[in-house]
């Protein structure tokens, strides 16, 4: 008799509250990702400007010469906004994806340690997953599970964000 002690891992679909979270947190972001740029384009601006009259005050002939300040400008208009780019590329099209297949992950785990924190009452489940490291739950799970018990838990396919555990 052949046994396996892989535990299980299967995609359903969101729920529409689950779905609400992502859009919501998806939006968020993208004003966040917006709201840094247009600092950094200001910035891309007014940097060599203090930079030039830092070197006016300092003696530098030709302090305010316009092909540095614009190839200044162009050179960290350029860095800010692959930056920019890059970091919006990688971290939203994840949760994008997971918006647009509207797909979870569900994945069965062992609890591997459990921990009650009295300063803020409550109580946590070390697991063994890749997703997460531990994760909080109920007193009333708390006492029913113990450590080598499994438990499953939902995170979305691609972003990886925790849903919760049942």
């Amino acid at each position: 008799m052949n046994v396996s002690f892989e535990l299980q891992r299967y995609t359903e679909a969101l729920e529409p509250g689950e779905l609400d979270f992502l859009l919501k947190k998806e939006s968020k972001e993208r004003k966040m990702y917006y709201k840094i740029f247009s600092i950094l384009m200001v910035m891309s601006f007014v940097l060599p400007f203090a930079g030039a009259w830092y070197q006016a005050f300092d003696g530098a002939p030709n302090a305010f010469s316009p092909v540095r300040y614009f190839g200044s400008v162009i050179l960290m208009l350029f860095i800010s906004s692959a930056a920019t780019y890059g970091s919006y590329y990688i971290n939203q099209r994840n949760l994008q994806l997971d918006i647009k297949e509207r797909t979870k992950t569900i994945d069965t785990i062992r609890i591997t340690r459990k921990l009650y924190v009295a300063v803020k009452k409550t109580y946590y489940f070390y697991i063994d997953s890749r997703i997460k490291l531990n994760i909080e739950v109920s007193a009333n799970d708390f006492e029913r599970l113990k450590e080598g018990d499994e438990v499953s838990i939902e995170y979305t396919t691609h972003s990886q964000q925790y849903l919760g555990y049942f």
